[in-house]
């Protein structure tokens, strides 16, 4: 949990579908979003399938209508497993999730908040990747190449929107995110991915060396 004096006053944490939510519209209420609230930060939650165009713009709007307009957006869903298949092993059709993950989805998302953004007059958008996204993995098929993509919008987004005073930046995360890691425990890429927020320095910034 990232904790420091200069956190935005409200902040919402967007959620995979629950299968049974409690109702229709809820408001999903999670670990985060109640440890949020401990600190005194006003937190929602909203439930939407990155897979789902309609339901992820959906529920960005939601949350700018409820709480103002989205300031700083984080990208970094977790893939799923089906998407690291060897290169080999890989079929066309096997890359239209992976892409639609980590390409179309950035490319939704983007076009939710960046309204709310130019008229805020400003904004991040962070892309966090694994090390696959700038050295591709011949046994990681699906997300070296979707994470490619994503690298590649990520940066034109970076020189498209700079004039405007909204920074795209990327966080590359080569290793485990582990409680005990000197660089990629939650608490340390919780102050560097908040970093790229206050300081806008460059686009491409790593967790930690990657492995030759």
């Amino acid at each position: 949990m990232l904790r420091l004096s200069a956190l935005p006053t409200w902040c919402t944490v967007l959620t995979r579908p629950d299968p049974a939510p409690a109702s229709a519209g809820a408001t999903p209420s999670t670990p985060l979003t109640d440890d949020l609230r401990r600190d005194g930060i006003e937190a929602r939650g909203f439930s939407a399938d990155v897979l789902d165009p309609v339901a992820l713009t959906g529920a960005l709007q939601d949350a700018a209508e409820e709480l103002g307009p989205i300031e700083i957006l984080q990208y970094s869903p977790v893939p799923r497993a089906d998407f690291m298949k060897p290169v080999l092993d890989t079929t066309a059709a096997d890359l239209e999730d992976p892409l639609a993950f980590s390409l179309k989805g950035p490319v939704t998302c983007v076009n939710a908040v960046l309204p709310g953004m130019r008229a805020l007059g400003r904004g991040t958008l962070v892309f966090v990747n694994g090390g696959s996204g700038v050295r591709p993995h011949s046994e990681r098929a699906g997300t070296s190449v979707a994470f490619a993509a994503e690298s590649a919008y990520a940066r034109m987004l970076h020189d498209a929107l700079a004039a405007e005073n909204i920074h795209a930046t990327q966080l590359i995360i080569p290793g485990a995110i582990r409680p005990d890691s000197e660089h990629s425990s939650p608490q340390v890429l919780a102050e560097r991915l908040y970093a790229l927020h206050t300081e806008r320095d460059g686009f491409r910034h790593y967790a930690e060396p990657m492995r030759e």
